[in-house]
């Protein structure tokens, strides 16, 4: 991704979650699997990974958990289909700010697919 370097630096920053906005010419895998390759360049262990995305709008969001020594980050991708990788906004966040855009990234894409049992299940866990 090119801003793949501004990833990295928000990595290093305060704040237990680092939230990325994007564009992505890439499905979901790969769009995962390039933040996946990002935070491990970065020498990040990924402990926890999961995408949910909708197929009536085109966006969705990653979320890793990593561990680098002793500290703890999660990255949450919000992204959007669109022509080329684009960076819209990069920030750090505190657990309960964090937290809550989370759940509500997590509400938006799901509650149209909340009578999939799998999506409950997965719901109801975070």
């Amino acid at each position: 991704m090119e801003f793949k370097e501004e990833i990295v630096n928000a990595l290093e920053g305060d704040g237990l979650w680092t939230v990325v906005t994007f564009k992505t010419p890439y499905g979901p895998g790969t769009t995962l699997e390039k933040l996946v390759e990002i935070a491990r360049e970065a020498g990040w262990r990924v402990t926890f990974k999961a995408n949910w995305w909708t197929a009536d709008i085109p966006y969705g969001l990653a979320r890793l958990d990593l561990r680098k020594g002793e500290r703890e980050k999660i990255l949450l991708g919000k992204w959007i289909l669109g022509g080329k990788c684009e960076l819209i906004r990069l920030e750090n966040m505190p657990l309960e700010r964090g937290r809550d855009e989370f759940f509500r990234m997590v509400d938006s894409i799901t509650s149209t697919l909340i009578h999939d049992p799998v999506i409950r299940t997965m719901r109801e866990q975070y």
